[in-house]
C-alpha cells in the first residue's frame, strides 16, 4: 500500500476524516475520545551507569521475536500516552516485541539525579540500545519516536551515522525547530498546551527541589518555579544550565533535529502534518535538506500526533498503520539482501 520516496519531500497518503479538519480536533480528539484495546505492559526498571534509573515497559510478548521497536514517547508522556497505546496495538499481531523507554522523571516518579531529559538527550536512548542488543542479540531494532522523542530520534540518527544502533527510524510529529516551535506554542490557543504540559513539568520539578539541592545547577530559586510560564523561560533557567548549555537560544541550536537530517544514513521516515499547532511552517525542511535516506511524509492536516480516521464515535488513528507499513517495509528490504 505504501512506498517510502528516500531524499524526497512527498504528500502523505492520509486524508481527514470530513468532520476533523480543524487542527485543534485533530489534536485532541484522538487523545480523548480515541478507540483502541487498552493494552497492559510490564515494566522493568534499569540502574544507569550514573546511579540513577530508568524505566522501560513491554508490550506484550509474542511467542516469535523477529523485532524489537522501540518507542520514544514525547514531552511529559509515559507508556499510557496514546499515541503508544496505538502503536502497541498495531503492532500486535507481528513478531515484534515493542519497548517504550520512558525519560528520566516520566513513569511517574521522579528520577533521583539533578538531570532530566530534554529534545535532544540521545545518551540515554543509546546505553538502552545496548542493554536491547544483549537481550536481543539475533533481532534487529528499529525505533518511533514522537514529538520530543522524535526529534531526538532524529538526532541520535544524525549524529551516529553509520554506528546508528536502530536498522530504520520513524520521527512523528517533531520540533525540528526549537526555538521556532517555542514562539508557535506560545501563541493563540496553543497556549492551553503549552500550559498545560508546563504544570506537570513545574509540578515534577517542585519534586525535585524538595528532595536535591538545585543551587548552582539552574538560574531560580523553587519560590520562582510557578514564574516558568513558557517554554522558553523553563528553558532559559531549567534545561540549559541543567544539561550544560549557555542558553535557551543555545540549547535550541544545537539539539533542534533540522541540522541532523542530512546526515542520516539508516532508512527514516519522517510524518508532519502542516497545521500541527504547536508548531509553524519554519519545522518544514528543503529537500536539500534531507539525506538520501530520509523520507519526509507531510499532510495538510493531522494536528500534533493527531492523524484521526473513522467517524467521531470510533475513531483511529492512522498513523500506527503508516508506521508498521513502513517497519515492515524495511524487514522486507532487509531480507532481500541477505
Amino acid at each position: 500500500m505504501y512506498k517510502t520516496l528516500f531524499g524526497e519531500i512527498t504528500p502523505a497518503q492520509y486524508q481527514s476524516p470530513s468532520w476533523c479538519k480543524n487542527a485543534h480536533c485533530q489534536t485532541i480528539w484522538p487523545r480523548f475520545f480515541g478507540k483502541r484495546n487498552p493494552i497492559a505492559m510490564t515494566q522493568e526498571r534499569m540502574s544507569t551507569p550514573d546511579g540513577d534509573f530508568i524505566d522501560v515497559a513491554y508490550g506484550p510478548k509474542p511467542s516469535v521475536i523477529e523485532a524489537v521497536i522501540v518507542l520514544f514517547h514525547g514531552l511529559e508522556g509515559s507508556k499510557d500516552s496514546h499515541y503508544i497505546q496505538d502503536m502497541v496495538n498495531a503492532c500486535i499481531d507481528h513478531p515484534w516485541q515493542v519497548v517504550v523507554m520512558h525519560f528520566r522523571g516520566c513513569s511517574g516518579e521522579p528520577n533521583l539525579t539533578h538531570r532530566a531529559y530534554h529534545s535532544g538527550e540521545t545518551t540515554d536512548a543509546l546505553w538502552l540500545t545496548e542493554q536491547l542488543q544483549t537481550r536481543y542479540p539475533d533481532c534487529p531494532l528499529y525505533a518511533v519516536g514522537y514529538s520530543l522523542g522524535g526529534n531526538m530520534l532524529l538526532k541520535l540518527a544524525g549524529e551516529t551515522k553509520q554506528l546508528n544502533p536502530f536498522n530504520a527510524c520513524v520521527s512523528v510529529s517533531a520540533p525540528l525547530r526549537l526555538d521556532e516551535c517555542a514562539k508557535a506554542i506560545n501563541q493563540g490557543f496553543a497556549k492551553v498546551y503549552q500550559a498545560k504540559l508546563l504544570r506537570s513539568m513545574r509540578k515534577t520539578l517542585k519534586q525535585k527541589f524538595a528532595a536535591l539541592d538545585y543551587r548552582g545547577k539552574v538560574r531560580i530559586d523553587e519560590s520562582q518555579i510557578d514564574n516558568l510560564v513558557t517554554f522558553d523561560q523553563f528553558d532559559e533557567n531549567i534545561t540549559a544550565p541543567l544539561h550544560g548549555y549557555a542558553s535557551a537560544q543555545d540549547y535550541y541550536q544545537q539539539c533542534s533535529g533540522m541540522q541532523f537530517l542530512r546526515h542520516i544514513t539508516a532508512p527514516t521516515l519522517v510524518l508532519h502534518a502542516l497545521d500541527d499547532p504547536f508548531m509553524n511552517q519554519a519545522v518544514v525542511p528543503h529537500s536539500q535538506a534531507l539525506s538520501q535516506q530520509v523520507g519526509y511524509e507531510y499532510s495538510r492536516r493531522g494536528g500534533h500526533v493527531g492523524f484521526a480516521l473513522g467517524p467521531p464515535w470510533a475513531t483511529t488513528s492512522w498513523l500506527g498503520e503508516r508506521i508498521v507499513s513502513f517497519i515492515q517495509e524495511q524487514i522486507d528490504a532487509g531480507e532481500r539482501q541477505q
